[in-house]
């Protein structure tokens, strides 16, 4: 079946795909099969090699992909560029990690001796979001290749352009035939997937509902989870208002908020409130959607259903007691960046209680620093959180007390680099990534033992 790619924005037809039907799905497991078989005997050199011509070949193309992307994800072209920068720094780190997967040596006993390595368990199942179609792409396919394991790869409906435009890459590089099969596909064909043991690992990026739902069809494959979150950002008295406020208001609004650990629920020391507060807001009232190649940092959601669900929920809030400080009237799927300030927690509403994935932001006054990490951390989610104080004592007891896979001291909880161990706890999400961190999800310890002469 024939499927037309539209950009968000305007609508305009991008490329058309086949998606995948069950008999090509077949096809393509028995190639990943074959496939992994051949990757995984390559030497660790020639994997590296390998993976920095991909690298280089991206850095290459890299204006050529970054307006791609912009037109398919709706995503700034800033973004975009960064976001392509990002992906020749995941594959360049999977060329260094090829070479320094680790094994050792052991004494077991007077007349044995062990040795034991990681080897990769079997192909990957990678099923990426649209938020990032390029480098979440990558932190499937990089580690899996740099381990020695094949992989296909079902992109999101909405962008599944670029993918296929790092297929072909990957197809020039070195690494044997169907090492990597990008395979756009509908629910049913992807469910059918999860659900085959041929593949030893499932790699998933996406909502909580999905992830866990995934999870539970996929059998005895090992399981990574990359899901949803409610990021909080925490701005006590002795903090830098000025720098925390030009950080928080592009983490909270870019890319429409279509980032999973973008600045969701923000907590402000009252002494401060006020200043801090009106910082935000004037910045909130100066974002205005653009298209996606002009300068801005606030373009369009990925289709109008999800621009109504935001904005039914902003009324949700605001029936629950949020005070609207910035807001916009929607147009199609095109939202201004939104400002609520509740009186407390604001748990009761969706705004606050789930991932919201657009250009809202509820502020929270607090006096007493615990209850402002109590507030932060009641919620069902645990990706990252941020925590802006000059006080060591208070970054410890935060990252004691917060529930969270990373702590980002200093600065927003967006922040990422992608050699980090990436991951959340709770409903947000299974194992971690990050390059080296995929890998071992990826492998699994092979022992030998020799008995001694």
């Amino acid at each position: 079946m024939q499927q037309v790619i539209r950009a968000p924005w305007d609508g305009a037809a991008l490329g058309e795909i086949e998606l995948a039907d069950d008999a090509s799905a077949e096809r393509a497991v028995m190639r990943a099969e074959q496939a992994f078989s051949v990757v995984r005997a390559m030497p660790s050199h020639a994997r590296r090699d390998a993976l920095r011509k991909i690298a280089s070949s991206i850095a290459t193309r890299a204006e050529e992909l970054a307006g791609k992307l912009a037109l398919e994800a709706g995503k700034p072209i800033s973004m975009s560029r960064g976001e392509v920068a990002r992906a020749v720094s995941t594959f360049e780190l999977a060329a260094e990690e090829a070479t320094r997967i680790e094994g050792g040596v052991m004494p077991l006993d007077a007349e044995h001796e062990g040795t034991w390595r990681r080897v990769a368990r079997g192909p990957v199942l990678g099923i990426a979001p649209f938020n990032f179609p390029l480098n979440l792409v990558a932190h499937k396919v990089a580690p899996a290749l740099a381990c020695g394991a094949s992989i296909v790869l079902k992109p999101a409906p909405q962008t599944p352009l670029v993918a296929l435009e790092l297929d072909a890459i990957v197809r020039e590089s070195g690494f044997p035939e169907h090492s990597l099969q990008v395979l756009p596909c509908d629910v049913a064909v992807a469910e059918k997937l999860v659900r085959d043991d041929r593949f030893a690992t499932l790699s998933f990026t996406g909502s909580a509902a999905v992830g866990w739902h995934l999870k539970s069809i996929a059998g005895k494959k090992r399981v990574l989870l990359e899901l949803g979150g409610n990021a909080a950002a925490i701005v006590h008295a002795d903090a830098d208002v000025a720098f925390a406020a030009d950080r928080i208001g592009p983490a909270a609004f870019g890319y429409a908020g279509q980032v999973c650990i973008k600045v969701q629920r923000l907590y402000v020391h009252e002494s401060i409130a006020d200043d801090f507060i009106g910082r935000i807001v004037a910045a909130a009232r100066a974002l205005v959607p653009r298209a996606p190649m002009e300068p801005g940092v606030l373009s369009c959601l990925i289709d109008e259903k999800s621009a109504m669900r935001v904005a039914s929920w902003v009324d949700e809030a605001k029936a629950h007691g949020g005070i609207a400080l910035a807001e916009s009237k929607r147009e199609g799927n095109k939202l201004g960046a939104t400002v609520l300030a509740f009186d407390g927690s604001g748990r009761g509403c969706r705004a606050v209680d789930e991932e919201i994935f657009g250009p809202v932001l509820t502020v929270h006054r607090y006096s007493d620093f615990d209850d402002a990490l109590a507030m932060a951390d009641d919620t069902r989610y645990g990706l990252q959180a941020g925590l802006f104080t000059d006080s060591r004592a208070r970054v410890e007891r935060a990252f004691e007390r917060l529930h969270v896979g990373g702590l980002i001291v200093g600065d927003v909880p967006t922040f990422r680099v992608d050699s980090m161990p990436y991951g959340g706890t709770r409903d947000s999400g299974l194992g971690r990534e990050g390059v080296r961190f995929a890998i071992e999800e990826m492998t699994e310890h092979k022992l030998m033992v020799v008995r001694r002469a």
